[in-house]
């Protein structure tokens, strides 16, 4: 594994957060200042193949990065956040509907976040009287 790969790695395996590529960047950048973002989005595709990382798609938002620790996601459909949730393993039964030998799963549950749910309330309270 290069250098790159092993700071990127580090990088995900850190954060709290589920970063995408350009914040991985620019949290390389701070010890690599010769780094290149195509080399970060190089080294993000080899660590996913290898499966030493998990690549989170979301519709309409660049797709994140996280650790393989199992786990699942809350994804709020109007501004893309997400949110890590432990729930039971889910693979036997799955498998055993399936028949089939599964490798992974990833179980996203879309939903409304409390701040988004806030905000679509306080526009509907808002209302204009034109009178």
């Amino acid at each position: 594994m290069t250098k790159n790969a092993k700071q990127i790695l580090e990088i995900i395996n850190a954060s709290r957060e589920h970063l995408s590529a350009e914040q991985i960047f620019f949290d390389l950048k701070k010890t690599n200042k010769k780094v290149v973002l195509a080399t970060v989005y190089n080294n993000l595709t080899s660590l996913y193949k290898q499966g030493l990382i998990r690549k989170i798609s979301v519709e309409g938002f660049p797709d994140r990065y996280d650790n393989i620790i199992r786990h699942d996601h809350l994804v709020c459909r109007n501004c893309g956040k997400l949110s890590d949730i432990l729930l039971d393993d889910l693979t036997e039964k799955l498998q055993s509907q399936l028949g089939i030998h599964m490798l992974s799963y990833d179980l996203k549950i879309n939903y409304i976040c409390e701040e988004c749910a806030k905000k679509q309330n306080e526009s509907k309270n808002c209302s204009v009287d034109l009178d």
